[in-house]
């Protein structure tokens, strides 16, 4: 399954962030997919898509960043999905 993760960052802390990620890296446990990821152009937030098949590894995940950002984790499915889905029913 696909995941939104929108990690807000305060800004003051943002090094802090990158910091940590260029020292341990993603630190996402097995089962975990980073697919791809933006960033706000205040800094403020970043928008990473991840894969996973258990919500419960994404939270040990979010455990590991919870000092340094809060997270948004929304459930999504592709377009192309989506608009397969619909014509289903029609």
């Amino acid at each position: 399954m696909l995941f939104m993760v929108i990690e807000h960052f305060d800004q003051a802390r943002v090094k802090d962030v990158y910091a940590r990620f260029r020292e341990r890296g993603r630190m996402a446990p097995a089962g975990v997919r980073y697919v791809d990821s933006w960033v706000s152009a205040d800094l403020g937030r970043c928008f990473q898509v991840m894969e996973c098949g258990d919500v419960a590894l994404l939270q040990e995940w979010v455990l590991q960043w919870s000092d340094l950002a809060r997270f948004e984790i929304v459930p999504v499915a592709s377009s192309k999905a989506t608009a397969e889905a619909v014509a289903k029913q029609f």
